[in-house]
């Protein structure tokens, strides 16, 4: 069995300053949830990283959440008792690691995208906008009609610089937050001695 892997490109700068200005509420979305499509269900189900239900009471996942403040096994251990997480994190020595299955959309349409240094967004279209409305970015009305997000907060000794996100098989993320060093700053081969 082989896997592909792929390294997706992390973006830094501000491209759309009017994205996720409408709030995703509660009675809305139950709404939208009502609809049967299979889609809809499996991008904000439970357990899916993009769910505004992911963390036990609703919550606008356009909203950044400080998720390294939690341990995974707390937050989804709910979820985890009955097989439908698609989704964990872990802080290790090196730094943050966050997985996640991607509702079917494919390596293509994933972004992963840095704000102002301290926010850690994830998001991607499963459904594509009306010829009509193509000016609009889908981002800045009903985003979650043509997509799916997810805001974290970055931990204060994040490398935000550094990130790294890589797409498994078409569907599985991970991103890597590394830990800032001291002496970080620096110009290579100063502040520390290599041994």
């Amino acid at each position: 069995m082989t896997s592909s892997n792929k390294k997706l490109e992390v973006q830094t700068e501000d491209q759309t300053p009017h994205k996720w200005s409408i709030s995703l509420a509660e009675e809305a979305f139950k709404r939208f949830f009502s609809q049967v499509n299979p889609t809809v269900h499996k991008a904000f189900g439970d357990g899916s990283l993009f769910s505004p239900m992911l963390f036990g009471k609703f919550f606008d996942p356009s909203d950044a959440f400080p998720l390294w403040e939690f341990e995974s096994d707390v937050l989804l251990s709910h979820l985890r008792s009955y097989g439908q997480s698609t989704v964990d994190w872990r802080q290790t020595d090196e730094g943050y690691i966050l997985k996640a299955e991607i509702p079917g959309t494919g390596k293509n349409n994933i972004q992963v995208h840095v704000d102002n240094g301290k926010v850690v967004e994830i998001s991607g279209q499963w459904k594509q906008q009306q010829r009509d409305s193509k000016a609009i970015d889908w981002r800045c009305g009903n985003w979650w009609e043509y997509g799916y997000v997810r805001r974290l907060e970055m931990p204060e000794d994040a490398d935000w610089k550094n990130i790294e996100a890589y797409m498994y098989n078409d569907i599985f993320l991970e991103i890597r937050i590394p830990k800032s060093q001291h002496g970080c700053d620096l110009p290579q081969g100063k502040g520390k001695d290599v041994a």
